[in-house]
């Protein structure tokens, strides 16, 4: 079978090296960066990286074994020299549009993209649009949507042994675009990727950091947000990383960030506890991968893409467009906005400077 060749742009964190933090945690299963991700694939070749940062650059190098000869400050340079297959995108959000649409429009056929996808509704637009008029096939790093368990929660649901889905109780921690995305991407993927229709929002905690249109740090919000199908989604930015799916006949959830799984089946007011099927421990990253690799051998759509990243930014500037609107019902599609985010403090990555140090060893 054919082995597709690949490069990571962005060698720091989640490019490189973010499994050296998380050793031991019995919610990640390795490997988590990229990097090891790509090396970790049976079906790909990581040939190639780039980064500004040379010295980050030749520890990434060592890590997977990629020459110098394949290690390049500009990533344009390496997309137009390295034949590739596969462009992984693991820097800041701010800097993902640009990358992300060059690498369309030169012909690569397969994006993975960190999350969160974009910092405004502009550039997820944008975005979107290379992609699908290139035939780039694109998804994004939010982990949940490739891990085992989602993938029997979202069976228990579509089954239909519970009856059908009625709403979902979900709640995040940091902000909504760079964090927040992992839960508003899971219900999306929990509600099978239904569009929603309306939104309303309430994020006081975003207008400190709010100056005009620009947020100057990842701003959250709480949201109420109706799909097309009658589900609801209430969505809480509390610190924790909680989801529940309420059905006709049961429910379904997982606590305590992904370790305690939970089922119960019966009547709305007399639930009895159930076992969660048992689900193989997988490497979330290999998952995205070589989902990704089955879209190019098949020609078939991947298990994310890029409408439901783009949508899922959609519906969280729809949540700070309502607050800021006094909790309007923002109807969907929301056809632009102003509002975006933009960290000044990662804009240093363009000059090559570090943002936050990676850990480099165990």
């Amino acid at each position: 079978m054919k082995t597709y060749r690949a490069a990571v742009i962005g060698c720091g964190r989640m490019g490189g090296f973010i499994d050296n933090e998380v050793v031991g945690e019995p919610k990640h299963e390795p490997p988590y960066a990229h990097g090891g991700g790509f090396s970790a694939c049976d079906r790909t070749d990581l040939v190639a990286c780039s980064d500004l940062r040379e010295d980050l650059m030749a520890l990434f190098g060592e890590q997977y074994a990629v020459p110098k000869s394949g290690q390049y400050t500009d990533y344009q340079e390496m997309i137009a020299k390295e034949n590739l297959d596969i462009v992984s995108v693991a820097t800041h959000v701010e800097h993902h549009a640009d990358i992300v649409i060059h690498a369309a429009e030169q012909g690569v056929k397969a994006i993975f993209c960190e999350k969160g996808m974009a910092p405004s509704l502009a550039t997820a637009n944008a975005m979107a649009a290379a992609c699908e008029r290139h035939g780039a096939v694109f998804n994004m790093g939010t982990q949940r949507r490739y891990h085992p368990g989602f993938w029997q929660m979202r069976e228990i649901i579509a089954q239909g042994e519970l009856g059908a889905l009625q709403s979902l109780v979900m709640t995040y921690g940091g902000g909504l675009f760079d964090h927040g995305c992992h839960t508003m991407d899971l219900a999306q993927y929990l509600n099978g990727d239904i569009p929603a229709v309306w939104v309303q929002g309430h994020a006081p905690q975003s207008e400190p950091l709010r100056d005009g249109y620009v947020y100057r740090d990842d701003p959250g919000g709480d949201g109420v947000i109706l799909f097309e199908n009658g589900v609801t989604l209430y969505l809480l930015c509390t610190n924790r990383y909680e989801y529940q799916a309420n059905c006709e006949h049961g429910m379904v959830g997982t606590f305590n960030d992904s370790l305690d799984w939970v089922l119960r089946k019966g009547d709305a007011r007399s639930l009895r506890p159930a076992e969660f099927p048992t689900f193989p421990r997988q490497s979330t990253t290999v998952n995205a991968i070589m989902d990704l690799v089955r879209a190019l051998d098949t020609g078939d759509p991947p298990r994310g893409g890029v409408e439901s990243a783009r949508h899922g930014v959609e519906i969280m500037v729809a949540i700070l467009e309502s607050h800021l609107q006094g909790g309007k019902r923002i109807t969907l599609p929301l056809r632009e906005s102003n509002l975006r985010m933009h960290r000044t403090d990662r804009d240093a990555w363009q000059k090559g400077l570090r943002w936050r140090e990676p850990k480099l060893t165990v």
